[in-house]
């Protein structure tokens, strides 16, 4: 929790203009957003432009928090974390408070988006999720404070982001800000140091909170006391092999989650018969192009048989013309003189 001190510093009231002291750009609180161990984040405004200011008097914390921002801006193609704009110092009546502006990433937190949209988009979003993950963790971090509320949902096209990287942690070290429901040493199933591990529990929490949004409190602690809520839903059934694998450490990578995740969601890999008519397609193929080649066709027996065929049936036809011909010619004829007689 955050110190009563330190948030009595970093209180500001709507309208309250924050100026940089070096760089001097002038931010007007418009609201609270919210606030953690380190600091308050308010909704601001610059430049007719809506940003995210967090203060802090712990001009260390800001420091990591901005370097981890950087961080993630080197990540290309991700959208791990908002993006820097600012940081600077404001300096109050005997007092210095610093602070860093960031993007404004507007949209509902992870629970109401799937209240919104219903429980189909939950896999979609976690594949979105472990993705990131994977980025993150290849750079060196652990998110650490990983929950509901520090994922929002924006778009279209739905798109999750991070937000709150106060808790985001140098893999190796301990891990720097956490919330029990979340954290695997609350629940006795691992330590709090920075790993991929810790990040993937979270995750499979963080789908256990999805059918329990109230979430519930820790009686014995263990796997078994969260596998029983996991099994007595009937939207988290089909996730139970991947939510206990995360639980239990099996997991060496987000990619590796974000496989048995996909495997729920494509359940149906080609059957035999389909394979077999998928490879069988283009020897189909293969064969009408040949005997639509005229090229082949003249030099396959089959050509040639087809072309005496039609010059035998050509010349039979040709035969029966002349015959019927003659005939005709012949009554015409004969008509004549039986006229000439009478």
């Amino acid at each position: 929790m955050m110190n009563p001190s330190l948030k009595n510093l970093c209180k500001v009231i709507p309208g309250t203009i924050i100026e940089g002291k070096w760089h001097h750009n002038r931010y007007t609180i418009i609201k609270e957003l919210g606030f953690g161990a380190n600091g308050i984040v308010y909704l601001a405004r610059y430049n007719n432009k809506q940003v995210a200011l967090k203060m802090s008097d712990n001009g260390m914390s800001i420091t990591s928090e901005v370097n981890v921002l950087k961080s993630f801006a080197k990540v290309q193609g991700s959208a791990l974390g908002p993006s820097l704009l600012d940081v600077d110092d404001w300096e109050r009546p005997g007092k210095k408070v610093s602070f860093y502006a960031m993007e404004f990433i507007k949209g509902p937190d992870f629970l109401a988006f799937l209240q919104q949209k219903g429980p189909d988009w939950k896999g979609v979003m976690i594949l979105q999720l472990l993705t990131d993950l994977q980025l993150l963790h290849e750079n060196g971090w652990v998110f650490g404070d990983l929950k509901p509320d520090n994922l929002i949902v924006t778009g279209p096209p739905a798109r999750i982001r991070c937000i709150d990287v106060g808790g985001t942690t140098m893999q190796g070290r301990s891990i720097k800000e956490f919330t029990e429901f979340f954290d695997r040493g609350y629940w006795g199933l691992g330590s709090r140091k920075a790993e991929p591990g810790y990040d993937l529990f979270a995750v499979g929490m963080i789908m256990v909170n999805t059918a329990y949004p109230k979430r519930f409190t820790k009686k014995s602690g263990g796997i078994s006391e969260i596998m029983d809520k996991v099994k007595q839903s009937v939207e988290l059934r089909i996730y139970e092999k991947v939510i206990y694998n995360a639980l239990a450490g099996k997991y060496l990578s987000a990619m590796e989650m974000r496989s048995d995740l996909l495997q729920v969601h494509q359940p149906a890999s080609p059957s035999k018969k389909s394979t077999a008519q998928q490879k069988a397609a283009p020897q189909k193929q293969t064969q009408q192009h040949n005997v639509s080649s005229p090229s082949r066709a003249k030099s396959s027996p089959a050509g040639r048989q087809a072309r005496m065929g039609y010059k035998q049936k050509k010349k039979k036809s040709s035969a029966l013309e002349t015959v019927t011909i003659i005939l005709i010619i012949s009554l015409l004829y004969f008509f004549y003189i039986y006229s000439q007689i009478t």
